[in-house]
């Protein structure tokens, strides 16, 4: 079964975002919400909780990051995390969207944390999602952050330099407990995206300048985190092939208005992995009443 069934009632639109062509799949009415995926991914990675949390009262937006998916795929940017923000502000301006809650996975919640430091006012709430961009500030986090940061990169050039569909497909298992999650449908849709026209460049320069040493400057450090006050959920998995739980968990210590949750038998990935699980914490978290 096609994993586009899951996301029936939904629309796939283009809109300007700070100029740039942006594509979102979005559903719902209510309070609008931007589901973001990590690096090189794409809004597929979403399919399978933008109904659900749409019926929850909610309008959707999964996007395709700057670089990404069917996004515009520039090369002259840096693709550093200033720039993922200046894109996600230029979506919220397209969509008439004062604020909006902030979805972010991977690099998504590196993107939404980042955005919420630097324009407090447009964001309501935040998840992050095996998120990356978190410096804690002892030595040994410090030195395990800079071999997540290497890892990432070695995996991901791995992938998109000169893709196959084997390559991608053992990217796509590394991010997942089961390997059958990796569908053939999965596989065919990232390398589709991988071998477009046009997006060999820009794709490795993407791969070479997120994961980069400079871009480290832009990590949130544990002094960053204090200074977000939104309410926030930081979502972890007990199998991240990335970075351990108890990152994400002192993170949610460290930010003053923040929790935790674990979602069980799951990766990197866990909205695709464990979508029953996704769908209930991250939609109970955004239509909560305010603390």
């Amino acid at each position: 079964m096609s994993f586009w069934t899951d996301a029936l009632g939904t629309e796939t639109r283009f809109r300007d975002a700070a100029g740039w062509r942006t594509r979102s799949i979005e559903a719902g009415d209510g309070d609008p919400v931007i589901l973001m995926g990590g690096l090189t991914g794409h809004a597929e990675a979403f399919l399978r909780n933008l109904v659900p949390l749409a019926e929850r009262g909610l309008r959707v937006y999964a996007i395709d990051a700057l670089g990404h998916g069917l996004t515009a795929r520039p090369t002259d940017v840096t693709y550093h995390a200033p720039v993922f923000t200046e894109h996600l502000i230029g979506f919220l301006d397209a969509i008439g969207a004062r604020r909006a809650h902030l979805v972010g996975q991977s690099l998504g919640g590196w993107t939404a944390l980042y955005t919420a430091l630097k324009h407090p006012d447009r964001v309501g709430k935040v998840v992050s999602v095996t998120g990356a961009g978190l410096l804690l500030s002892d030595d040994g986090r410090a030195e395990e952050s800079e071999k997540v940061h290497a890892k990432v990169r070695s995996v991901t050039a791995k992938a998109a330099a000169a893709p196959t569909r084997e390559s991608v497909r053992q990217r796509l298992e590394w991010l997942m407990v089961d390997p059958a999650t990796v569908t053939d449908e999965l596989v065919e849709c990232r390398y589709r995206y991988y071998t477009l026209p046009g997006a060999e460049a820009a794709l490795a320069k993407l791969v070479a300048e997120q994961p980069s040493e400079e871009n480290r400057a832009h990590l949130l450090d544990e002094d960053a985190l204090k200074r977000i006050t939104h309410e926030t959920l930081v979502v972890w998995t007990d199998h991240n092939p990335t970075t351990p739980a108890e990152v994400g968990r002192r993170a949610s210590q460290i930010l003053p208005n923040a929790s935790f949750d674990m979602i069980t038998d799951a990766g990197h990935w866990p909205m695709f992995e464990q979508p029953d699980q996704f769908n209930r914490i991250v939609g109970d978290f955004l239509t909560a009443d305010p603390r």
